[in-house]
């Protein structure tokens, strides 16, 4: 099990797995569901493997067990979640080359509830679309089948930020550079960000810089995100970026912003996991 995370306190645990504190408390004092460790300031941290029988006991709850049933269930049981992700993610793929909307649903809503958002976006979602998107490539799923999972998962995404820019944490101003238009990810993004307390302005895709800027200078964001999957985008606009990094801490992510380009620019750079790629954001700000 990749620990590398490390164990967390209760807020930011409770947001990971998609449920209260309240109600983990409630699992944890009457059927043990929780083991949390103890920090050397005493505090209670809770582990990959709390989160691990946390996914358990709700995909048993999603079933029709009781509470204590569903706790009993997620104790005893020794599959590892991975395996069941690994379900969902074949389940969403064959829901897509059948154009089933509403099994794609059915997947995504069983997932959600069992694992949550960072572990769903993770393990189910992500590599789901990249696999579908290598098929269309090879010439083994058509176009329209692309066109199918991608504008219905956004459309989900989307239902999961409504209002998603309320709140009093810090604000984080997300956008596709100019001629970008695939916006999913940086969706992704947003969600995993929105997780853990920040306000999300999101501008989506093919944003003018200017535009960007003008958003910055009126709403003062914690940090301004940009990304872009052809480094010929970026590039095309250093000039505009590189007066854009004055206006807001920015930070450019994709395939398509290189190290030589945000050195250049003396920016930020967010690479690989957008899971991994949240959580630092989250642990060490704008700095």
């Amino acid at each position: 099990m990749d620990t590398a995370r490390g164990p967390l306190r209760i807020g930011e645990f409770a947001r990971r797995v998609g449920v209260s504190p309240e109600l983990l408390r409630a699992w944890e004092r009457r059927y043990g569901l929780l083991q949390p460790v103890r920090s050397s300031g005493g505090f209670r941290l809770y582990t990959d493997e709390d989160a691990e029988r946390v996914a358990h006991m709700r995909r048993a709850l999603n079933e029709g067990l009781s509470a204590a049933e569903a706790a009993r269930a997620a104790l005893e049981r020794g599959q590892p979640s991975e395996g069941l992700l690994e379900d969902a993610a074949a389940r969403l793929l064959a829901a897509i080359e059948r154009y089933d909307e509403a099994a794609v649903h059915v997947v995504l809503d069983a997932s959600f509830a069992a694992f949550g958002l960072e572990a769903v976006l993770r393990e189910v979602i992500l590599p789901t679309l990249k696999q579908v998107g290598v098929a269309w490539e090879q010439g083994t799923l058509e176009v329209s089948q692309e066109h199918f999972a991608s504008n219905l998962i956004r459309g989900r995404l989307l239902s999961l930020a409504r209002l998603w820019s309320r709140g009093g944490g810090p604000l984080a101003l997300l956008a596709c550079a100019p001629g970008e238009t695939h916006d999913i990810s940086l969706l992704a993004f947003g969600l995993l960000l929105r997780s853990h307390g920040w306000r999300i302005l999101f501008l989506g895709a093919d944003t003018p810089i200017s535009t960007l800027a003008q958003t910055a200078k009126t709403t003062r964001p914690a940090l301004a995100v940009l990304t872009s999957f052809d480094p010929a985008l970026l590039q095309a606009e250093k000039t505009a970026l590189r007066r854009l990094a004055k206006i807001a801490p920015l930070v450019l992510s994709g395939p398509g912003a290189s190290d030589t380009l945000c050195t250049q620019l003396g920016v930020r750079r967010l690479d690989g996991d957008l899971v991994d790629a949240a959580n630092e954001i989250a642990r060490t700000g704008t700095d």
